[in-house]
């Protein structure tokens, strides 16, 4: 029951002010559906790092610990949530009246046996609640972060 999900929007910002925006994960409460904030673990920043997101929905709330594991200025951010059980990333291109930006995310053979692990016969439910969040969460972050560059 793994999956990969993506999709593309174009921005009103260069893509070194997109990437600037995107990967201060401190600021991923302003578009996240789900994320209401996240805070750096230490002072390290770029590939490696590693920061604490805290999630809610109306069913649940709970943390994730997430390593950067991409920072091209301009190109792309992305990051392993486990980590090694799902990746999230940005990716950046320039294009007439701005850039497009790439949200995408892909999950693994280790999120599946830790669902399993943790869910037992509902594992392959909850994995689909997963899945359904970050097919609608994917398009209203993007909108939402276009919102954000447009306003300043």
């Amino acid at each position: 029951m793994t999956y990969e999900l993506q999709e593309s929007i174009i921005v009103p910002a260069t893509t070194q002010e997109v990437h600037a925006l995107v990967s201060d994960v401190t600021r991923t409460g302003e578009w996240s559906p789900q994320c209401h904030r996240c805070e750096w673990e230490d002072e390290r920043r770029g590939k490696g790092a590693r920061f604490v997101g805290h999630n809610r929905t109306p069913q649940r709330e709970w943390e994730t610990v997430s390593e950067v594991i991409a920072d091209v200025p301009g190109e792309h951010f992305a990051w392993s949530v486990g980590p090694g059980r799902a990746e999230w990333g940005y990716r950046m291109r320039p294009v007439d009246g701005g850039t497009e930006l790439t949200e995408y995310t892909r999950t693994t053979p280790s999120f599946e046996a830790v669902f399993a692990e943790r869910y037992g016969d509902r594992a392959e439910e909850e994995i689909q609640v997963r899945h359904e969040a970050a097919r609608t969460g994917i398009p209203a972050t993007l909108e939402a972060i276009r919102g954000v560059l447009a306003n300043g």
